[in-house]
């Protein structure tokens, strides 16, 4: 039994921008800790592809060598971690088996993630615990139900070999699949090393194999950088537009191909704080929620370095110059949506920050917020906190808050909405497209995580089935649309997987 992979492009490259190397196998028994059967039918596996013991091997990183029939291996590249620059880095546990195609027709990287050691391992032991593999697992997929860029998940194996951690945990391996898990941090590797042959090489594969769309361009690496400011700006954009904290926005954590990569310690907004820091090693707020816009263009800063060589200074910083506007464009046009705001006018911006404040002053449910909202008609946001409206959705999420400032908001979202053309039907309709119901907690990760810890995986399948349609409330699943607990705010998330 093989899996229907080829020799990744990437190793077109050389040697000098990877290192062969099989998986190390984890301790027996091995089993699936889940297994995303939408993926695999989009990679054009067989029905039965996870009824097979010798898939799960394979995917564990656990089978004889000769079952893979192209030689994995990890990509070296360096990077900035936490504003300082961190040297060679590199693919410390991941371990890229090969590429497919997928049923679009579009090539798919297979990468092991918690395979074992490797050359880039450093002091790690090349292994991920189970803990931070389901984490991975969902949150790649929630991300991909809300429709924001991602890398994807097709499997999780799990072992009992013992991991040690702050605490001794187990291991995992999930898969991890992508079109390309290129980082900036590949392209500062060869820039600081001075090594220009392969920081061109790097960039004309880009360009060829990602962006042909440049090479028309007068200059197609200044293009190219254009492009990816561009991509990285939506992606910002599309974070905070649903509350989402990477919590480690190193530049070897930032893809070339504007997805969301490396899910360490995430989380999204329970109640609303731009400051709020999803990290617990991240002492110093570099990467609350407010800052990411600001450490993307730092990072995109880092990455203009690297095309020096090949582009006008001038030309990169015009460039960079224009990516707060790129980040605001996209950012206000996901949340017009949002608010069910079809057209645009002058005030929109200032109407949009005025509830963020709000929304941070009260500390607010970010989420539930915006999808109450969707079920609230023009005539009655002026009346929301009256007696005959205290018992809506809406009403319920500000009960003891002092609700001064929301009703002032609520009036002038009211007035605003009398400058649009749609009725409340197709508007609230509207709105409940594009503001989900179901979000990934971390507190609803922590009981998937705590009843796996036991072998009970049945929690990770059921989120799993929710997370595909965030938009569609559903009854089976109304449990996870509620508030928070209150322990919910003491779980804390670490780099430590």
């Amino acid at each position: 039994m093989t899996l229907p992979l080829q020799r990744s492009r990437f190793a077109q490259l050389g040697k000098a921008f990877y290192t062969e190397l099989m998986p190390t196998p984890l301790t027996a028994p091995i089993r699936w800790g889940a297994c995303n059967n939408g993926l695999a039918k989009e990679l054009g596996l067989t029905e039965d592809f996870f009824e097979q013991d010798e898939h799960c091997l394979l995917l564990a990183g656990s089978a004889a060598s000769d079952a893979y029939q192209v030689m994995p291996f990890a990509s070296v590249y360096s990077g900035h971690q936490f504003g300082v620059w961190a040297g060679q880095l590199g693919d410390g546990r991941a371990i890229l088996l090969g590429e497919s195609v997928d049923s679009h027709g579009q090539y798919q990287e297979w990468q092991l993630k918690g395979a074992g050691k490797t050359p880039y391992s450093r002091f790690g032991d090349g292994r991920a615990v189970l803990r931070s593999s389901i984490r991975e697992y969902l949150c790649s997929e929630a991300m991909y139900g809300l429709g924001i860029p991602t890398t994807r998940a097709l499997a999780m194996t799990v072992s009992p070999e013992k991991v040690h951690r702050e605490e001794v945990e187990t291991a995992a391996v999930v898969t991890r699949i992508a079109p390309s898990f290129i980082r900036f941090g590949h392209f500062e590797h060869f820039f600081h090393r001075g090594q220009m042959d392969q920081l061109k090489t790097l960039l004309d594969f880009v360009i060829d194999e990602y962006y042909p769309i440049v090479k028309s361009a007068v200059n197609p690496y200044a293009e190219l950088f254009h492009k990816v400011l561009q991509s990285t700006a939506e992606l910002v954009a599309a974070w905070q537009s649903v509350g989402f904290c990477h919590g480690v926005m190193n530049t070897d954590n930032m893809s070339i191909l504007g997805l969301t990569i490396d899910y360490g310690p995430f989380g999204f907004l329970d109640a609303f704080d731009v400051e709020h820091i999803c990290n617990h090693s991240d002492t110093q707020g570099r990467y609350a929620y407010q800052q990411q816009p600001y450490i993307a263009h730092w990072n995109l800063v880092r990455l203009a370095n690297c095309f020096l060589p090949f582009v006008e200074k001038e030309e990169l910083v015009a460039s960079l110059d224009r990516f707060p506007a790129y980040f605001e464009d996209a950012y206000q046009g996901r949340m017009r949506a949002k608010l069910g705001l079809d057209t645009y006018e002058n005030s929109d911006d200032s109407l949009i920050a005025d509830l963020m404040v709000t929304l941070h002053t009260l500390k607010v449910d970010f989420t539930l917020f915006f999808r109450y909202l969707s079920e609230v008609s023009k005539e009655s946001l002026t009346h929301m906190f009256d007696v005959q409206f205290s018992q809506t959705r809406l009403a319920s999420l500000f009960v003891g808050k002092r609700v001064d400032d929301m009703n002032r908001w609520l009036a002038l979202y009211a007035k605003r909405l009398g400058y649009e053309k749609r009725g409340d039907a197709e508007r609230l309709q509207m709105m409940r497209k594009v503001n989900p119901i179901y979000i990934l907690r971390n507190y609803l990760l922590q009981e998937a995580i705590e009843k796996a810890q036991t072998g009970n995986f049945s929690e990770i399948e059921r989120l799993h089935r929710c997370i595909q349609q965030p938009f569609e409330e559903r009854e089976e699943f109304m449990d996870y649309a509620k508030l928070p607990p209150s322990w919910a705010g003491d779980i804390c998330v670490s780099c430590s997987s």
